[in-house]
């Protein structure tokens, strides 16, 4: 019997890319391999900082990020195949620069030395479990993104932007009935300019912060302190509206039925005080939403209400539908609260709903509530009626009133039909 031989594979040409994590003990930190690929690079990209951290190694052109980044991504993109080595803070995939680089570079085209981050590094030094810890970076991101974290007893790391990062930080938690908490600054983390200190955030002072800072937050809650519950159903009282808002019991069968996953957008239509988009991104921080409000006074109301639960990434449309609606990015599910009825406004988000997502419209008023009976007579779906009554003063007794009834159709726009 004759035995065919295969040839061997062609070998796998050589990552022409190299990410290495740099601390602030510079290349004391750094493996042996690290180094070599920084020395052996025709082009290190980096900060400022890192440069000088790694300047001894650098043989070839040094080029500081540019600004606006994405100059410094075409750069490197525009030195293929050649060995370039960028230099980047801590864990490169880590609110780093790898994550960028990932986008545009494929994985096998690059090789990647990992330090450890400034997350770890904190944790490290006050002896935190990393894995019970809220991590979040606020470095040049709003810093209102700590706000659904504030939870009696927990425990957050925060990086910030800069040295005025924590005195910022400090104030949000005062302001916000946390002021009892205990703020620790954790400075220039790995070097020699490291620096520790603690502070209560209601009298926060710390004059010459460095830059390059972590802030380690030891959660305490006053009396009023602004909790965001986990649970879909906020206290309407959390939000501010002028009436305009599905009440906090409506709203959490709302969200049941918008049923949110990972990644997907929402456009909440008639959004009055904002309080659906809110929460759907409150569910996850990978969700994102749309508010499409055409009042003035409450599209400054739903900005000023994402602000405060913690969601500042909430996109608002000054606009009515169904005119609003065009030109924005599909959505996974849609939600009508108001002006519905209006004509084209229905027809308008079954259209712009991607196939196999959700629409959930609710109706207080009959001509609404006729626009849903149509509509689930025609293409089928769910209808509930929500009926709730609260306790209240009758005379020196008390007795129940009801709340306007809530009629809410669900529909599942169905998949796009592919050819055989």
């Amino acid at each position: 019997m004759r035995l065919l031989s295969t040839p061997d594979p062609a070998p796998l040409p050589a990552p022409w890319l190299t990410i290495v994590g740099i601390g602030e003990d510079g290349l004391a930190g750094l493996g042996d391999e690290a180094k070599a690929a920084i020395a052996a690079a025709e082009m290190v990209f980096g900060g400022a900082r890192h440069l000088e951290l790694a300047d001894a190694a650098i043989r070839g052109e040094r080029h500081a990020w540019l600004s606006p980044f994405e100059r410094s991504v075409e750069a490197v993109l525009a030195a293929r195949g050649r060995p370039v080595a960028v230099l980047a803070s801590g864990d490169p995939f880590f609110h780093g620069v790898g994550v960028t680089l990932c986008r545009r570079i494929a994985r096998a085209d690059m090789r990647v030395f990992p330090a450890p981050s400034s997350f770890s590094l904190a944790a490290a030094r006050l002896g935190w479990a990393l894995q019970d810890t809220a991590c979040v970076s606020l470095h040049g991101r709003p810093i209102d993104l700590i706000r659904p974290h504030l939870h009696p007893g927990s425990r957050i790391l925060a990086l910030t932007s800069d040295s005025d990062g924590p005195a910022a930080l400090a104030a949000l938690l005062a302001e916000s009935g946390f002021g009892a908490s205990r703020l620790t600054v954790l400075e220039a983390l790995g070097g020699t300019r490291e620096r520790v200190s603690s502070h209560r955030a209601d009298s926060f002072f710390l004059a010459d912060a460095n830059m390059l800072n972590v802030c380690a937050v030891e959660v305490v809650a006053g009396e009023g302190a602004r909790i965001l519950p986990y649970t879909p159903g906020l206290d309407d009282g959390l939000f501010e509206h002028d009436g305009q808002i599905t009440k906090r019991e409506v709203r959490a069968l709302t969200l049941s039925a918008l049923a949110p996953r990972y990644g997907e957008l929402l456009w909440d239509i008639g959004a009055g005080s904002g309080s659906i988009g809110i929460e759907w991104m409150l569910a996850d921080p990978s969700l994102r939403a749309i508010a499409i409000e055409g009042h003035p006074e409450r599209t400054a109301r739903i900005r000023c209400n994402a602000r405060g639960f913690g969601v500042p990434g909430l996109s608002v449309v000054e606009g009515t539908a169904p005119d609003a609606l065009a030109g924005l990015a599909a959505p996974d599910a849609i939600f009508i609260g108001g002006g519905g009825s209006g004509a084209g406004v229905m027809e308008a988000a079954l259209a712009g709903l991607k196939p196999g997502g959700r629409l959930v419209a609710n109706a207080v008023t009959t001509e609404m509530e006729a626009v849903l009976l149509a509509r689930h007579a025609r293409l089928g779906g769910s209808l509930i009626r929500i009926d709730i009554a609260r306790a209240a003063p009758v005379g020196q007794m008390t007795g129940w009133r009801p709340a306007m009834p809530v009629t809410q159709w669900r529909w599942v726009k169905p998949a796009q039909q592919t050819g055989e």
